[in-house]
């Protein structure tokens, strides 16, 4: 039990931290955390759509269709047709500013977290995150 309860506590208290930080981020421009994933995204990819979106940010339609409105009502994003889910999301050049000022920040941040760590034991902790992530994934696809 005592590993159980070590290991959700620091995931729990990491999770913490990456949204304080992401709350930080976003803070300059006046947008939450949930919108730095979307804009990341869709800087990275250039397209994406509303559900290829949700994937990637592993948020539910609601959050991400409240999320886009929201960075199209600012300017940043824009829709390819009328088409809400399906249509293909662009970043305007305003959202590409917005998206590349956060990347420097959240880069920043990433870059701070590696002090320390080795090459090495970096790629063992991600394996061994991935492992765990799928096992998990399996046990909840049984319920589902």
């Amino acid at each position: 039990m005592e590993n159980f309860e070590r290991f959700t506590s620091l995931i729990a208290e990491i999770n913490h931290s990456i949204r304080k930080l992401k709350t930080e981020i976003m803070s300059e421009f006046d947008l939450r955390s949930t919108h730095l994933y979307c804009l990341y995204y869709l800087f990275r990819d250039g397209s994406l759509t509303a559900k290829e979106l949700c994937d990637m940010c592993a948020e539910d339609k609601a959050l991400m269709s409240r999320t886009i409105k929201q960075l199209e009502e600012r300017g940043y994003v824009e829709r390819s047709s009328k088409k809400r889910y399906r249509a293909a999301l662009t970043l305007t050049d305003e959202g590409r500013a917005v998206a590349a000022r956060a990347a420097e920040y959240t880069n920043l941040y990433f870059m701070s977290t590696r002090e320390g760590i080795s090459d090495a034991d970096r790629e063992v902790l991600y394996r061994s995150l991935n492992l765990i992530n799928d096992r998990l994934a399996e046990l909840c696809d049984k319920y589902e």
